[in-house]
This record gives structure tokens, C-alpha cells and sequence, in this order.
């Protein structure tokens, strides 16, 4: 049994280490996969091309000019954690250390982690034990979580921390799930500035993110301002995901529907 074990042990490391985490159109996990060819893809933390899925299709986008002869780089990890957790995970999951330009001047940490310690501490703590509820009454008790850390720690964290970014994040996603759209809206006007600021130029998270709140704006009668939104979405998505892509049609169609809707008035 022992040996069995130790046979498939390589194999096993292989999984880890080549694997990719397959989302939805939200950027939300739902599975791993293996594609040998663009496992050969080397890690920045601020990448040329990045990847999105559509079903379990892989596609891989360029999100800048790249000069020739210059290789193609995706990132391995979640580039919003700040630099030292990012290396600890690229040392224990891949076993380098990373000397890209975002892990040389790592500028924005300060404000990653800004506001008082022992605040983002006890949130941090409280969004990793969050798992993905299957029913109202849970999404309920996560809300209510969620509200009680945002409104005990109001004045002590501002929304560029990070875990204060996850938190509100977590609070939309539960009043979406509980169709409380104008709260969602609260909580997610309150992500654009923060995720402007850790995503620039063409992210997909950013572009989804946006193509949330537009939505919501929209479901609100805020028009104008659900336009405006969409269209940033669009210009991001059109890059990042590709002017095929279902999520970018849906996002057209909501657009359009915008669009009709000023034109009437």
C-alpha cells in the first residue's frame, strides 16, 4: 500500500503544480484541469497575457503589446495578496521565487494591509472560513457576518484593504443570492475604486466586476450610470475575453438595451 502510494506521489506533484483552477463567467472556481501546453506558460505577477475560461475551454488573451521575442507570461497566483504572501505561495506550490517588476517594487502593499491591524486581521480570518452557502438561510448567516464586521470596523479599515475589499465582495455576493439588489449595489459601488487601483490597464476580474455593478445599476433604473459602467466593462472585456465569448455577449446585450433605453428618453 505504502509503495502504491509513493508511485503515484509524482504524478500527484505534477497535478499540483501544472494544474489550473476552471471558472464560470463570474470568476468564480468550480474545478480544476490540466492543459499540458499552456502549463509551459512561466509565472509573472504582473503577466502579458492572461486566461479566462469558456466552459472547459481554455483561452489565452494578450492584455498589452508584446515586443518580439518576448515570452509569454501568465501569473500563477492571486496578484492582490501583497508581495511576501504571494512568494510564500510560489515557493511552497511551485518551489521559485519571483523577481518580476510588481514583486521588486511592491508600492501598493502598504495600502493592501492599511487600517488598523487588528481589525483586517480579525476579517481576514473571517472571510477565509466563509465557504459557498447552499441555501438562503446560509447566505442569511453570511450577510449578517458580513454586516456586523463592516459596521463595527467602520473609520478603523478603508475599502483598499484587501480583506475589507473580500468582505464587501462577500456581502454583495450574498444580497445577490438574496436578490437584495439595491444593498448588492451598495456594497459593490463601493469595490469599483479598489479594484481600479489593484487591477489596472485589462484585467478579467475588473471587467466582471464592473459588468456586476452595471447590472445592478440597470436593475435600479440608474441607466446613465449603468451605461457608463458597462461600456468600461466592454473596453476591458473585449481584450481580456474576447469579442466571441458568451459573457461578453451577454454584457453587449445589456449594453444595448442601455443604449435603446437613452435614446427613448
Amino acid at each position: 500500500m505504502i509503495l502504491v502510494i509513493l508511485d503515484f506521489f509524482p504524478l500527484f506533484l505534477q497535478v499540483t503544480c501544472n494544474s489550473f483552477t476552471i471558472s464560470n463567467g463570474e470568476m468564480q472556481d468550480v474545478g480544476v484541469g490540466l492543459y499540458p501546453s499552456m502549463s509551459l506558460l512561466n509565472h509573472s505577477c504582473d503577466p502579458n497575457c492572461v486566461i479566462v475560461f469558456e466552459g472547459y475551454q481554455l483561452l489565452l488573451h494578450s492584455v498589452r503589446e508584446i515586443q518580439i521575442g518576448e515570452e509569454l507570461t501568465i501569473s500563477y497566483v492571486e496578484s492582490l495578496v501583497p508581495t511576501r504572501e504571494r512568494q510564500k505561495q510560489l515557493m511552497r506550490q511551485y518551489c521559485f521565487e519571483c523577481d518580476c517588476p510588481l514583486c521588486q517594487n511592491p508600492e501598493k502593499d502598504a495600502e493592501k494591509l492599511a487600517g488598523d491591524e487588528h481589525a483586517w486581521k480579525e476579517v481576514k480570518d473571517a472571510v477565509n472560513e466563509v465557504r459557498y452557502p447552499k441555501s438562503k438561510e446560509e447566505w442569511k448567516h453570511v450577510l449578517a457576518r458580513c454586516q456586523n464586521l463592516l459596521r463595527s470596523h467602520k473609520g478603523h479599515l478603508p475599502d483598499t484593504n484587501i480583506y475589507q475589499l473580500k468582505m464587501l465582495d462577500c456581502a454583495m455576493d450574498a444580497c445577490i443570492n438574496l436578490e437584495s439588489w439595491e444593498e448588492a449595489l451598495y456594497y459593490g459601488s463601493r469595490t469599483l475604486e479598489p479594484y481600479r487601483l489593484y487591477y489596472p490597464g485589462f484585467h478579467p476580474l475588473r471587467a466582471v466586476q464592473l459588468m456586476r455593478v452595471g447590472k445592478l445599476q440597470y436593475s435600479q433604473g440608474m441607466v446613465p450610470q449603468a451605461l457608463e459602467t458597462l461600456k468600461q466593462a466592454y473596453n476591458i472585456m473585449k481584450v481580456t475575453h474576447g469579442t466571441d465569448h458568451s459573457l461578453m455577449k451577454v454584457l453587449m446585450e445589456i449594453k444595448e438595451e442601455c443604449e435603446a433605453m437613452m435614446r427613448m428618453q
